[in-house]
């Protein structure tokens, strides 16, 4: 029996400060409860996971696993941090964990960065195209896209970690560190370093558009 229940769109997903009561009923010994967090966040954690690693079969292994560590520790979460903050972290070692298992190097899954987040209510593209933008315009955009993803999985895990955590999740300094298990000036830094690394890759290409300047 798997811990991760099937997509089915339920309408029944609690709001996001229902978190700590579902946990403490979870502890409590109601087995809903967690189901209700796990299909709140399979698909975040999923996603995150998803941009760790190169196989995208181990994707599912690893959210399942995620879980069912988190089940087991439940007890211990205090509320210091969000529970999505705390799921994240744990996310984030079990793929570490299994990476290093298979002796697989963590990058960046072009495919998690594609459009199939787009439906996703916790996903928002920056910049969507509008209806009257030139094929030349279009063209450009795309290879600016090509060119942040290619910049993205060139970047050392750390800042390739913190800046999608960041730019992709939307997560707050303060719950990157918790999840990066870092200060805060440690987050800011990669981060910095991070743009500032996609920076030089797209910065030809959006030189080369008139009247375009970076």
């Amino acid at each position: 029996m798997t811990i991760l229940p099937p997509s089915s769109g339920l309408a029944e997903t609690p709001p996001p400060d229902s978190d700590t009561l579902l946990v403490e009923r979870t502890v409590a010994g109601d087995q809903r409860a967690f189901e209700l967090l796990v299909i709140k966040y399979q698909r975040r954690v999923e996603r995150l996971i998803g941009r760790m690693v190169r196989d995208v079969d181990l994707v599912e292994d690893i959210a399942q696993e995620t879980f069912i560590r988190a089940y087991r520790a439940l007890h211990q979460f205090r509320g210091d941090a969000q529970f999505y903050t705390w799921l994240y972290r744990i996310a984030v070692n079990t793929a570490k964990k299994f990476l290093l298992e298979l002796k697989r190097d963590p990058t960046v899954s072009d495919s998690a960065l594609a459009s199939k987040d787009d439906d996703d209510e916790t996903f928002r593209p920056r910049n969507e195209p509008s209806t009257d933008e030139s094929p030349e315009t279009v063209m450009a955009a795309k290879e600016i896209g090509q060119a942040v993803n290619a910049a993205l999985a060139a970047l050392p895990e750390d800042l390739r970690q913190a800046i999608t955590l960041r730019e992709i999740d939307g997560l707050s300094y303060e719950d990157i560190a918790e999840v990066m298990n870092c200060p805060i000036g440690t987050v800011r830094s990669r981060i910095f370093r991070a743009r500032e690394a996609v920076s030089a890759k797209v910065r030809p290409l959006l030189d080369k558009q008139t009247g375009k300047r970076w």
